[in-house]
């Protein structure tokens, strides 16, 4: 009988792989999500940095054209996150000297979106915040 399986110990297989596959999922997805999180946060930083750079230039900060004309890196033509995850904008006082730079997240077709982290934060004072789908703020879970 070498070779051979009997039932039992296919069963025992195919539940020792359930139990692995319903732990190692969420976990997965987790680690997926705080990719995401990190590609909106890296790409605020970025803005963050280009607009610290333009305010020592010209006393002021930029809005999104002048931001894409002086550090198109900070804030690309298709005002994307690195990734692809977030679109970025930039809310800008009418004095020119405070903004806040927002990340929202882009539902994507072949994942679940990011429903706790849809809106990442960050103004000129480096205060960062994040709000949920509902709106309630979750800044300390999604800028670890």
């Amino acid at each position: 009988m070498k070779g051979k399986f009997t039932l039992t110990e296919l069963l025992t297989a195919v539940v020792v792989l359930a139990v692995i596959a319903a732990i190692a999922l969420p976990m997965w997805r987790t680690h997926q999500l705080r990719l995401r999180r990190d590609d909106a946060a890296e790409a605020l930083r970025a803005v963050q940095t280009a607009q610290d750079e333009y305010f020592g230039k010209h006393a002021r900060y930029a809005d999104e054209a002048q931001l894409r004309a002086s550090a198109p890196q900070a804030m690309p033509g298709n005002a994307m996150s690195i990734a692809g995850y977030y679109r970025l904008t930039l809310q800008k006082s009418d004095d020119d000297l405070t903004y806040s730079a927002v990340a929202r997240a882009v539902p994507l077709e072949d994942v679940p979106s990011d429903t706790r982290c849809v809106e990442l934060r960050i103004d000129q004072n480096g205060r960062r915040y994040a709000v949920d789908s509902e709106g309630v703020d979750r800044s300390a879970d999604c800028w670890r």
